[in-house]
């Protein structure tokens, strides 16, 4: 049983009423009758809410949440009652996400029930921990609560960003990803393969309408061509120090894995091999390119487990370790950061290594929080000096691109929310361009 705060206000306007009545004793028998009410009144909404068990409560979601994005949790309440009532619910979300506005108002008729819709949205990979549903039932009188604790306590694990995979599919299948933001790129030709021959259809190509066999059929046929198939791509992923910055709650590393994961089921859509590397201190993980019925989600499993750690990444174990495991030339997706040109130079005979035998594209990041501030006007000298100190870090992120340019590796300066993306396009204009 819980008091809620109307019995208190009642009970303070009796006892002022009581107090008045040793000056005006009319009134201190109105205050004894408002008792003999309020005692009435309470008695009979305990016959009310307790006479039987009168709610259930239970909660649906996913039991895989993705990383990064709105995950719809549902709970559905039920009031086996004889009269309406008012309900407070509140659902012991996982501690992490470290919210105090789940807390829900809702009416019930007689006998009804109805939904209650929020969404979550994680920023770290792992396992998170629901508790129990709280719920408060009281009547029109709202002197008391009647607590129900419905449901049981789930995990629920938290995965790379597998939502937008959906967004992504039938896109990926008629090459229509521009609705994302993705650009079209135009193909360059030496990139397809003839496919098949069939019908001419208004607004086939003119280009690929096919003679010979139009004049065997006596109508218009055309050839048709799809992208050159099965060639290998793989995400790098850096998992040192540098990849624990954060942005918007989730670290580079997570924005990378997600980045990752789309590019990963793109490619298998455009009948390209997907694979994994991930290296710190030494070399990690290793996932082969393929592009078979469950490899997304042996990729998925393999992104799941990623975590940073604190020491300097070891290029020269990626460059051992990748020279001999992949022996097909392929394109490889480093996702990294670098704070300066200094540290750039320190791994700039490893990733020139790694281009000889394969085409590297270097994705890195701008601060974007940097980047809002030097939009920001400068209002004082102190203010000038921090804008000057600013645009120069973002020089040498410019400087970075160039220098990996000059030394004939592809660069993708992009800021962490546009990385998915910026790195989708990079990877439909290699592969329209046949660069790898």
């Amino acid at each position: 049983m819980y008091i809620r705060t109307r019995f208190y206000y009642i009970v303070a306007f009796i006892v002022v009423v009581l107090t008045l009545g040793m000056w005006m004793p009319w009134l201190f028998v109105v205050g004894k009758a408002l008792v003999g009410l309020l005692a009435l009144a309470v008695l009979v909404e305990i016959v009310l809410l307790w006479h039987h068990k009168g709610i259930t409560a239970s909660r649906s979601c996913s039991s895989r949440f993705s990383n990064g994005d709105d995950n719809e949790v549902v709970l559905r309440i039920d009031s086996t009652y004889r009269l309406p009532v008012k309900l407070d619910v509140i659902d012991e979300i996982p501690h992490v996400f470290q919210r105090r506005d789940i807390l829900f108002h809702m009416d019930l008729s007689a006998g009804s029930g109805g939904n209650i819709t929020y969404k979550l949205r994680p920023t770290e990979r792992g396992v998170y921990s629901f508790g129990r549903i709280r719920v408060f039932a009281f009547t029109a009188l709202g002197l008391l609560m009647r607590r129900y604790t419905c449901g049981e306590g789930i995990d629920v694990a938290v995965y790379p960003s597998y939502l937008m995979l959906n967004r992504y599919e039938l896109m990926a299948m008629s090459n229509n990803l521009t609705e994302l933001g993705i650009k079209r790129i135009r193909r360059a030709g030496n990139n397809t393969e003839f496919e098949q021959i069939k019908d001419y259809v208004q607004g086939d190509d003119f280009r690929t309408i096919n003679w010979k066999a139009s004049a065997r059929r006596h109508q218009l046929m055309v050839n048709v061509y799809t992208d050159e198939k099965s060639q290998q791509i793989f995400n790098v992923i850096d998992k040192g120090r540098v990849m624990q910055q954060a942005f918007d709650g989730m670290t580079l590393l997570d924005y990378s894995i997600n980045a990752a994961l789309m590019l990963s089921y793109v490619a298998t859509r455009k009948e390209d091999k997907a694979g994994i590397v991930s290296f710190a201190e030494e070399f990690d993980t290793y996932i082969p390119a393929e592009k078979h019925s469950g490899h997304m989600q042996k990729i998925l499993e393999g992104l799941y487990a990623q975590e940073t750690t604190f020491g300097e990444s070891d290029f020269s174990s990626l460059c051992v370790n990748v020279n001999r495991l992949i022996g097909k030339r392929s394109l490889l997706v480093l996702y990294t950061s670098f704070s300066g040109l200094t540290a750039l130079n320190r791994q700039l005979p490893y990733l020139h290594q790694l281009n000889q035998r394969h085409r590297l594209l270097v994705v890195f990041f701008a601060d974007s929080e940097l980047l809002e501030y030097m939009s920001e006007r400068a209002r004082n000298t102190e203010e000038y000096y921090q804008h000057v100190v600013a645009e120069k870090m973002e020089y040498e992120k410019r400087l970075i691109v160039n220098t990996l340019r000059e030394q004939g590796i592809y660069a993708l300066l992009t800021t962490p929310q546009n990385l998915s993306v910026d790195v989708l396009n990079r990877y439909l204009e290699m592969k329209s361009r046949n660069l790898f």
